[in-house]
């Protein structure tokens, strides 16, 4: 028994969807890079799913490709989020309105 495709792009939409409202509604940068990651995952499932239904063997290693992007943007995104609470003694978005020093 397999799961349709169409079941995985729900899912997809869903939690793109999700990501969104997050990274719109949360004010503080961890929470919206974890919005960030939360879509680059859905769209990965969008991809498997959508090259499952078409037998598409290849696209495994295309969402590993962009899952090792989505990581080397984590560390640096949290680098630079370290940087600015070490400078500014908050990471809320609403006090970061300058880009002085």
């Amino acid at each position: 028994m397999t799961v349709p495709a169409g079941y995985f792009l729900v899912l997809s939409i869903v939690l793109f969807v999700l990501g969104v409202v997050a990274f719109f509604v949360k004010r503080d940068l961890i929470s919206q890079f974890m919005a960030i990651e939360v879509m680059l995952n859905s769209a990965n499932l969008a991809f498997l799913a959508l090259a499952r239904q078409a037998r598409f063997a290849d696209a495994q290693a295309v969402v590993f490709f962009v899952i090792t992007i989505a990581a080397a943007e984590a560390a640096i995104g949290l680098a630079i989020v370290l940087v600015i609470f070490r400078r500014r003694k908050s990471i809320r978005t609403a006090d970061l309105d300058s880009l002085k020093g």
